[in-house]
């Protein structure tokens, strides 16, 4: 298939953008390559750098590729700056995301494929999490993929624009080209290995009281390459709705920093610090409708190959993308 994927220059994007060209598929990547790199982008892919404020920008770019289905990654992800800017989330990922389905239904696009988010539920009812949960975004990032969730559902009620979305929990690890570096690192493992590369003095843990077996947060970690996997599953024909992408196994934050102290080989300090508003105690997703309905079957299941691929790539590239 010829794919449309934005924000194929970020983590999630630029290792789907692989995957998609190693299965056979030909790519265009569209970023701004405000959070992205260029160096990200797999050589094989076409690139169209991202101008989606200007007039008919995202329309022109998907009559340019002409895809049979789009991939849509790009986005403003990062919770705490929502709290404090909540018009730059509902300005990009809801505006600029209904240009991109206005030019789908346009240009005669047959499937699209969203990149949503675990946020979507805020504080679980149970775990592990199920995809018919009630869904209560703690913030305005949240609260943004949740109403981009809806808006597809109308679009393919009126449009017949097929599309399937997929929830994530805490996207890890790297492939062999490509990793993990955001300008604003907030993911737990990238940082903790920062420690170990002598990047950073120390790790955080924010908050030590919760109600959990050691007092630290549990996260559900799921390698990028099983992302991509489940990306690339979700563009069969007839496969659609919502579907939540995890391992179902959760990880506490001291269990992260002993496993990364682990495969590294090297003493990782971490300091204490409060709790962080927002943070539930578990966050510890089912992925067994993906399982059952997708085929889907993640290669990278225990914590120990996720971190392992990840400081691979860190070693290699002790200081991230040069752009």
């Amino acid at each position: 298939m010829n794919v449309f994927v934005t924000g194929g220059a970020g983590y999630i994007g630029s290792v789907c953008t692989e995957e998609l060209l190693n299965a056979g598929h030909q790519v265009t990547v569209y970023d701004n390559l405000s959070e992205g790199h260029r160096a990200a982008v797999d050589t094989r892919a076409k690139f169209i750098f991202a101008k989606p404020d200007e007039p008919d920008d995202v329309l022109n770019a998907v009559k340019f590729a002409k895809p049979d289905a789009i991939m849509h990654f790009a986005a403003n992800a990062l919770v705490g700056e929502s709290m404090t800017n909540p018009k730059k989330y509902f300005h990009n990922n809801v505006v600029n995301g209904l240009k991109l389905l206005d030019a789908a239904v346009e240009c005669g696009v047959k499937k699209f494929v969203f990149s949503s988010t675990c946020a979507t539920y805020g504080p679980p009812d149970k775990i592990p999490m199920t995809e018919d949960l009630p869904q209560r975004p703690m913030s305005p990032y949240g609260e943004s993929k949740l109403m981009f969730e809806k808006i597809l559902q109308w679009y393919e009620k009126i449009f017949a624009l097929e599309f399937i979305a997929f929830r994530y929990f805490n996207a890890a690890g790297a492939s062999e080209k490509f990793g993990e570096h955001h300008r604003i690192e907030t993911h737990l493992i990238p940082n903790i290995l920062l420690v170990a590369l002598g990047k950073k003095p120390r790790a955080e843990i924010f908050g030590t009281d919760y109600p959990t077996p050691d007092g630290t947060c549990i996260r559900d970690y799921i390698h990028v390459s099983d992302l991509a996997q489940a990306h690339i599953l979700g563009l069969k024909p007839d496969k659609t709705g919502f579907y939540n992408l995890g391992n179902g196994d959760g990880y506490s934050v001291k269990q992260v920093i002993e496993t990364c102290e682990k495969i590294t080989g090297k003493k990782i300090p971490a300091i204490e610090k409060p709790r962080r508003p927002g943070d539930p105690p578990r966050l510890v997703a089912s992925a067994e409708k993906a399982i059952r309905e997708l085929g889907w079957k993640p290669k990278f299941p225990k914590l120990e190959d996720i971190v392992a691929t990840a400081w691979a790539w860190h070693k290699k590239n002790p200081n991230g993308y040069p752009d």
